[in-house]
């Protein structure tokens, strides 16, 4: 189970790797939704997508050895976006698997 500590851990990790995004309100989709609808863009991260989060939190926990074997992904999207700037940024050497 995930605690908020492993959550607030991860955040110390991302800190200096993803962007900030902040939370944005549009009046029609409160309007819509009879509440507040909050959107969070992440479409602001430098990959386009959330997927930066979750690639560079695992990445970063990999031992000296498994670090040095290099991961693979199997993905045609954005999950191989955040696996192989994860990658690139802790020096792993990422393979991508794309299908055709």
């Amino acid at each position: 189970m995930i605690s908020v500590t492993d959550i607030e851990t991860a955040a110390d990790r991302l800190r200096d790797v993803v962007v900030r995004t902040p939370l944005l309100r549009n009046a029609e989709l409160d309007r819509r939704a009879n509440g507040t609808a909050l959107i969070k863009p992440e479409c602001f991260q430098s990959i386009g997508s959330f997927k930066i989060r979750g690639a560079y939190n695992l990445l970063s926990q990999l031992t000296p050895e498994q670090a040095k074997r290099g991961v693979v992904a199997w993905s045609s999207g954005n999950h191989a976006q955040g696996v192989a700037l994860a990658g690139k940024l802790l020096g792993i050497h990422a393979a991508i698997v794309m299908p055709e």
